[in-house]
């Protein structure tokens, strides 16, 4: 089995190079790929230094089984056809093939089996704040179908990328230090702080990632179920945070969604207000399930559910899925 990484020097691709290590994953060769700004640039894997490779036009994914892409949509979009003309799998963590028709959006506890159909060689991994969203939906998607979702988002500086947290902890710095806050990654100072905007505006009033909430879940849960979003950016470093309103077509009791959510796969239930028990985005970074908290009926709406999850973006929002995905084409014979 060879493995390759298309933007090995970014926070998702350093995540794919723990995540692969972390879960023994089946691999007999890593390959590193990225721009000329990191090419040459050497990480250690599993004991070995592995030196970063420019990515070009040419056959270099020839003998490649497996390709983790996250170096941005344009990338993907300009290097998809020389990473699967020889029959390579690529799992692309960027937007540019998400809501193709011939691409499956996969999110294994969701919709596992799409993977097993991608006539164009590409599988793309869904948006970060989406696949928290739908792994937690899936297990109240199983007792009642679910009508309508509206879902408020605090998403950590590290969706926007290794730099945007360092740009965060450099505005702390700068601001305890009485001096203007460096503004590059951001709209606004983040630095006490929240953002409504996250990704630009469309003509509706909803931003692309709201929007991308919206089509990504009806695409992955193979349902009509609206998702109306409101996404914003919190000054916290790693893992998003969502508050979640459900409608389903039957009304579900408090304790059948606790009982759900804590036999679904990828799922952690912690739920216990009377303790102060409950999901924080400080304590939860760097682990790979979804957690789930504050379980209650949503006094407006006799047939709603509210509840509120945390998970890390990086890992389960981007790498962690990713590899996944390529855990179950292995399980099931479906690789090259």
């Amino acid at each position: 089995m060879k493995v390759a990484i298309v933007g090995a020097s970014g926070a998702v691709g350093q995540e794919f190079l723990r995540v692969l290590e972390e879960r023994n994953f089946p691999l007999d060769e890593l390959v590193l790929f990225g721009s000329e700004r990191s090419a040459g640039r050497k990480y250690t894997f599993r004991g070995k230094e592995i030196e970063v490779k420019l990515l070009q036009h040419n056959d270099d994914f020839k003998d490649i089984d497996i390709a983790f892409t996250s170096a941005g949509a344009g990338t993907s979009k300009e290097y998809a056809e020389d990473i699967t003309k020889y029959g390579a799998v690529m799992i692309d963590n960027s937007s540019a093939f998400r809501m193709d028709k011939d691409v499956p959006l996969v999110v294994p506890e969701c919709n596992a089996a799409d993977a097993l159909e991608r006539p164009r060689g590409i599988i793309a991994n869904p948006n970060c704040t989406t696949i928290m969203m739908v792994v937690a939906l899936q297990a109240i998607q199983n007792i009642s179908p679910i009508n309508r979702i509206h879902v408020a988002s605090y998403q950590a500086a590290s969706g926007a990328g290794a730099a945007a947290m360092q740009e965060l902890e450099q505005q702390y710095r700068e601001v305890l230090d009485g001096k203007p806050a460096t503004v590059e990654k951001f709209a606004y100072q983040l630095a006490y702080n929240v953002i409504p905007q996250i990704d630009v505006f469309q003509d509706n009033g909803y931003t692309k990632e709201e929007m991308k909430m919206f089509n990504e879940t009806q695409k992955i849960m193979h349902s009509e179920m609206k998702c109306s979003a409101m996404c914003v950016r919190v000054p916290s470093l790693r893992s998003h945070s969502e508050a979640i309103w459900v409608e389903t077509e039957q009304p579900i009791s408090v304790e059948q969604a606790q009982k759900a959510f804590s036999e679904a796969e990828g799922v952690k239930l912690m739920d216990d207000p009377a303790n102060k028990v409950y999901p924080m985005p400080l304590f939860l970074a760097g682990t790979d399930d979804i957690y789930v908290g504050r379980v209650r009926k949503d006094l407006a709406n006799e047939n709603g559910l509210t509840f509120w999850i945390v998970g890390d973006q990086i890992k389960k929002g981007a790498a962690l899925n990713a590899v996944q995905i390529a855990e179950y084409l292995i399980r099931v014979g479906n690789v090259k």
